[in-house]
């Protein structure tokens, strides 16, 4: 027996998708403008999970421009007679598409787009009938005019698989469980005991945020929901509960015919959730012909026991993650914005470290700025990061960034003063900036460190002066998603810029690490 301890995917990890293959479990989730795209998972036992990459890894496979909750939607992976297929949708670029590879971590194939008109709507899932035919499950706006917002269906078409497009006819099978509901979506079709089932999530991924569940005996029919709908939801648990938002659910069996349920949810503190959705496990038994999560339970549990022999890895997603920059390969924890290519960064420039190129973009402008960042993982946590830089002027900046989105992130920056290295901590808040503290730093590697607890942090420098404190009791809560809004959760990473002006600067780091505070 093994425990699995919830979150089993800590820090922004939402919209889990997971399969089985043998004794492996594999988890994608959704990353939306962050590079590269769609974090892969394995493991053994469902309570420790590895990162085995990265599903789109490339360029051509993952085009991205826009807000930093845009990109890539719920992805879904599903493995049928050895290959392994992972559907999804970019919303600002080609809409739904599907990657397929033989080994799931990778190399994965370039995208086989659905088309926009053949296949409109996000969520896409794929399901894998007795026959061998595969077939196509989303989301999509009410064909006969949306009435409300969230006015849309859950529709069903087969996929050619040779040609890898949708064939013969479309029909949609389901609304959602409540009348007039909003956005049903996150569809997973299953098979199990002569029935077709969909589990699907209804009510936004907020806080009326629901698991579902319809079946039927023939696919293409007009399909029955469970009379308990919704199966689960943690709505009805009050704002002050601690997990929150929990919903868009998909199923898993093991060898021995026991379930279970990934979804994703958000821990909160303060009200406030900066981490984002999370990737929770739950046990799934059935009753009359119905899934029943959690039984005598009803909600997410700390602790989830598994009857399987425990299974560990050398690098886990856990409290602590320290990045060293002596391989010559950039670490999958470590993710840009939009794009992550060595046009803007380099580990051999100079050994030992990270060396990002500053340049003209801004972390508060929709680009490519000079930023990699890792996952904020708890409300009591400490980063810092090693910093090697002198600026040439002005508007070269060069640090560290606790980051929500565009118009929402916090700055502990080296900058050019007058009368020589400043360090200073700088606040942008609903697109405002404020710089609410300045101090002389020295030059060489210099310490830049954040420690937090419960949406407050302090911020502190190390240089060759010693550990100087700099700003205590930072509001953290203008970081996180009920007040910046969006469906993402904060990284914290290493940045440079000029602000819009040339420069052939270079702002290198030691190291980056994140821990439990």
């Amino acid at each position: 027996m093994t425990i699995a301890n919830n979150p089993i995917l800590k820090g922004f990890y939402p919209d889990p998708s997971i399969c089985r293959v043998g004794d492996d479990f594999y988890i994608v989730c959704s990353s939306f403008v962050y590079f590269p795209g769609v974090p892969i998972f394995h493991s053994k036992d469902l309570a420790h999970w590895e990162q085995i990459g990265h599903v789109l890894d490339r360029e051509s496979q993952l085009p991205l421009h826009g807000e930093i909750s845009r990109g890539i939607f719920a992805p879904t992976i599903r493995e049928h007679k050895g290959t392994f297929y992972m559907i999804t949708t970019n919303v600002d670029a080609g809409g739904n598409f599907l990657v397929t590879a033989k080994d799931p971590a990778g190399p994965w194939s370039d995208p086989y787009y659905l088309g926009d008109k053949e296949c409109p709507g996000i969520d896409p899932s794929l399901f894998f009938d007795d026959d061998d035919r595969c077939y196509y499950v989303g989301t999509r706006p009410n064909p006969e005019g949306v009435r409300y917002n969230g006015d849309w269906e859950i529709w069903v078409q087969e996929l050619d698989l040779d040609s890898m497009k949708l064939v013969g006819p479309s029909m949609a099978i389901w609304k959602g469980a409540v009348k007039d509901v909003i956005w049903p979506e996150g569809p997973h079709l299953y098979k199990k005991d002569g029935y077709y089932y969909l589990i699907h999530a209804e009510g936004g991924t907020g806080p009326e945020h629901a698991i579902s569940v319809a079946r039927s005996k023939e696919l293409f029919k007009w399909f029955e929901g469970c009379p308990r709908n919704p199966i689960f939801t943690h709505r009805n648990l009050g704002k002050n509960y601690p997990v929150i938002y929990a919903g868009h659910g998909d199923l898993v069996d093991d060898k021995d015919g026991n379930y279970y349920i990934v979804m994703l949810a958000s821990r909160q503190c303060k009200n406030h959730c900066s981490m984002g959705r999370e990737t929770f496990l739950a046990k799934v038994t059935w009753e009359d012909g119905w899934p029943v999560i959690n039984p005598g339970v009803g909600k997410l549990t700390d602790q989830v026991e598994l009857p399987f022999e425990e299974y560990r890895f050398n690098q886990e997603n856990s409290y602590t993650d320290i990045i060293h920059f002596d391989s010559k390969e950039l670490d999958d924890r470590l993710v840009g914005i939009e794009r992550r290519s060595e046009d803007f960064y380099s580990l051999t420039e100079k050994t030992g470290f990270l060396t990002l190129f500053t340049g003209p973009a801004r972390i508060e402008d929709i680009c490519n700025p000079s930023y990699l960042g890792i996952r904020q993982k708890d409300y009591s946590f400490a980063v810092s990061c090693g910093v090697d830089f002198t600026p040439k002027n002005e508007k070269e900046c060069g640090g560290l960034v606790l980051f929500q989105n565009h118009e929402n992130h916090l700055v502990m920056e080296i900058v050019k003063g007058e009368s020589g290295k400043q360090f200073r901590v700088r606040t942008v808040i609903s697109g405002k900036e404020e710089i609410i503290k300045s101090i002389p730093v020295s030059d060489g590697l210099v310490e830049i460190g954040i420690k937090a607890k419960e949406q407050k942090c302090q911020i502190y420098i190390v240089d060759e002066n010693g550990q100087l404190p700099v700003k205590e009791d930072v509001d953290l809560i203008p970081y996180t998603t009920e007040e910046a809004g969006g469906f993402v959760g904060c990284t914290v990473g290493m940045y440079t810029s000029s602000n819009g002006a040339d420069s052939d600067n270079r702002c290198s780091f030691k190291w980056i690490s994140h821990t439990k505070n």
